[in-house]
């Protein structure tokens, strides 16, 4: 079954979009190479995007680049908000509630992963019980402002994933 991953580049300052939901910063300081960034596309099987980010800013857009994983995936779309747009979109699905979204991603994605973008989305899921586990691709950079990667309420308890060398882990359900 499908796990809920929410997987970000977040500047060390904690932020994965700057101010104004800027995103070109990741062009001036890109992900670093590693294995759990090479492979991790392949892993999975739809993205569940939250409606700030499907409408917001890709530092790629109008490239080859463009879209999520600077273009490297192709599959299966969900996206939460409560503004869907008056046409359909080939390849997105719209929801407007949490659970119905988290259900049909997790149906598309199959065994492999939902991969959540955006912290808004990322926050809801957290927040309703859903999310499973955390990859955090900490760049080199402080923004100083923009989007945080986490900006709740409450505490959440995470665990290191074993055999992991990145920021992976996995939430601690109560």
């Amino acid at each position: 079954m499908a796990k809920l991953l929410y997987s970000a580049a977040m500047s060390l300052d904690g932020f994965i979009a700057g101010p104004g939901g800027d995103m070109s910063w990741l062009n001036r300081h890109p992900i670093e190479p590693s294995e759990a960034a090479a492979s991790l596309v392949d892993r999975i099987g739809c993205v569940l995007v939250g409606g700030t980010t499907f409408r917001g800013d890709d530092p790629n857009r109008g490239t080859e680049e463009e879209g999520a994983f600077a273009g490297q995936y192709d599959g299966s779309t969900v996206v939460l908000t409560r503004r869907p747009p008056e046409r359909p979109l080939p390849g997105v699905e719209f929801h407007s509630d949490l659970v119905a979204a988290v259900t049909r991603a997790k149906d598309l994605a199959g065994d492999r992963y939902v991969n959540v973008l955006g912290a808004g989305a990322a926050r809801s899921c957290l927040e309703a019980g859903l999310l499973d586990e955390v990859l955090v691709f900490v760049v080199p950079v402080l923004l100083g402002g923009g989007t945080r990667a986490y900006d709740g309420d409450a505490e959440v308890g995470l665990e290191r994933l074993p055999g992991t060398t990145e920021h992976w882990y996995r939430v601690i359900k109560n």
